[in-house]
């Protein structure tokens, strides 16, 4: 191989670019997030190692104690993070480390907002968090080498993170990853072992591989000396852990690791099955819903284990479409190790957790409702709308969905959805038999509809419902707790017992006064009109 193919400079996409950019002044008020991201990246790297065990066991058997090793230099002012995981060829780390690779980049620079707070959490979910090493890190080298690989194939990475990129072949003995950050003279504070093992500890106590350094001794005349490697977080998987010993800052930070968010879950259910089907799960409610939400062929679904072996990210098949904004894993006994996404697509074993999954969802989210209703006020704001698609999607599950819908209606007197079925239902009239709603391209236009004069004026409450999913929402209502629903606004519109008798006897008078005049009005507009009505409505 030549010079020139050993060693090139290359730049950086023009997303990338950008986002490097982004990323020193969205996170500077929070640096220490840098090492959450590269130990999450680094037992990824494990994981996925694992994964192509099963198939290639050489790989692994060579040296099968995954671990992550964290060295600090202070004269240096160095930081070193290394794995021996996957590792990288010189392919993956271009397209890793140069490019966002995967699709909607052009849409991920069109988001950045410039608010600090709404861009990081952008960072988060395009998933590139190893470029939060530039926030502390002047300059950045990753030396790697792929499982299966000659040492030859090792590949050594560096960049000052201004624009472009160095790539070179190097002899690497060993496979995986070794990271080095050459901190920023303002970032020294964190070339502290004990400062490290702080963040590790607050970061990466779920992590299910040993985060190791090395143990700090002190001599008599004060000199520190380091001792030989010690394991420093708890190096279990979080959801094989009992509950009863998971503190919440643990539950807030295994949800950080694996959604790659910025902001704490709004709730989560940890659950063990025993009996005809094995399997944990752990499933979390963000707390703002994902760039893609709405795009219904995007990227969702829970991290899938098997046997604590990790199979693939992304795993769709357990949850149904509506809630494609959870997060969380599965963990079971019953699917083999080999089990690939074309298996997943049926059977009995993925339809009954997808079932009892789906069903746990709707439990948690409805607790939610009753005791933390301002969470679950945050959640409806963000997902309130992909909820709706249930209503139609997910029959055996009608009535749970019914009852976790807001609306906003004229008891509230504002724009926000805050009012529940059952919360209507309980505020009905006496004699009232319906449930009445309005349609209306906005809060204002349904506020101030004519339509509601008559329903103002007995004191019935009318929902408004805006969203542009709310008329296809209600052609699959029929009911609710065995009342219809009712369009105020389509059709004839009977009060029934709301009706008093001067209502009726006004209302026959009408009629039989009228007559004449609809007959006549019938005749003349005949191929113009289907009907003509008297009403005391002004509409």
């Amino acid at each position: 191989m030549s010079e020139q193919a050993q060693k090139e400079t290359l730049g950086f996409q023009t997303e990338v670019s950008k986002l490097l950019h982004l990323m020193i002044h969205s996170l500077y008020s929070n640096p220490e997030i840098f090492l959450r991201e590269l130990i999450s990246n680094a037992s990824d790297a494990a994981d996925k190692l694992r994964f192509e065990a099963l198939t290639h066991a050489d790989w692994l058997s060579a040296d099968p104690e995954l671990k992550i090793w964290i060295d600090v230099d202070k004269e240096a002012k160095t930081i070193t993070i290394r794995d021996n995981g996957i590792g990288m060829n010189r392919q993956e780390v271009i397209e890793n480390l140069g490019t966002i690779a995967r699709s909607g980049t052009s849409e991920f620079v069109n988001n950045l907002t410039g608010d600090q707070k709404k861009d990081a959490q952008l960072i988060g979910q395009f998933g590139v968090g190893f470029y939060s090493a530039f926030v502390v890190a002047q300059r950045v080298e990753v030396l790697t080498r792929r499982a299966g690989d000659e040492a030859s194939a090792g590949v050594k990475w560096q960049s000052q993170g201004e624009g472009d990129f160095s790539v070179e072949a190097i002899e690497k003995a060993d496979r995986g990853t070794t990271i080095i950050l050459h901190l920023r003279p303002t970032q020294e504070e964190f070339a502290d072992a004990y400062r490290l093992k702080n963040i590790i500890h607050k970061y990466a106590e779920h992590i299910a591989i040993p985060v190791c350094m090395r143990e700090q001794k002190w001599t008599d005349d004060g000199k520190e000396e380091l001792g030989d490697y010690e394991t420093v977080n708890k190096a279990a998987a979080l959801w094989t852990r009992p509950r009863n010993e998971i503190t919440d800052e643990e539950y807030q930070g295994f949800y950080k690791h694996i959604s790659h968010d910025f902001d704490n879950a709004l709730a989560w259910n940890h659950n063990k099955v025993e009996g005809k089907l094995e399997y944990t799960s752990l499933l979390f409610v963000p707390k703002r819903a994902p760039h893609d939400l709405y795009q219904r062929e995007g990227v969702r679904g829970l991290k899938l284990y098997v046997q604590r072996v990790f199979i693939m990210d992304d795993a769709e098949q357990f949850l149904p479409m509506y809630l494609r904004f959870i997060k969380g894993i599965v963990d079971s006994n019953d699917l083999p190790l080999n089990v690939s996404r074309e298996l997943l697509q049926s059977g009995k074993v993925i339809d009954s957790m997808k079932s009892a999954l789906t069903r746990r969802i709707l439990d948690m989210l409805s607790n939610m409702a009753e005791s933390k209703p301002e969470d679950y006020a945050v959640c409806w704001s963000q997902f309130g709308n992909v909820l709706k698609e249930g209503v139609a999607e997910d029959h055996a599950n009608q009535d749970k969905i019914l009852k976790l819908l807001r609306f906003a209606s004229t008891h509230s007197g504002d724009a926000l959805e805050s009012v529940a079925l059952a919360d209507y239902v309980s505020r009905m009239k006496e004699g009232q038999e319906k449930i009445y709603y309005l349609t209306a391209e906005n809060f204002t236009a349904a506020s101030q509809s004519p339509h509601l004069e008559v329903f103002r004026k007995k004191g019935v409450e009318v929902l408004l419902l805006t969203e542009r999913l709310d008329e296809w929402l209600m052609t699959h209502l029929t009911e609710f707790e065995g009342k219809q629903f009712q369009h105020i606004a389509k059709g004839d519109l009977d009060l029934g017992k709301l009706s008093s008798e001067e209502d009726k006897k006004a209302e026959e008078q009408l009629q039989e006064a009228s007559q004449p005049l609809v007959e006549r009005l019938q005749k003349v507009l005949a191929d113009k009109v289907q009907a003509v009505k008297a009403t005391q409505r002004l509409t």
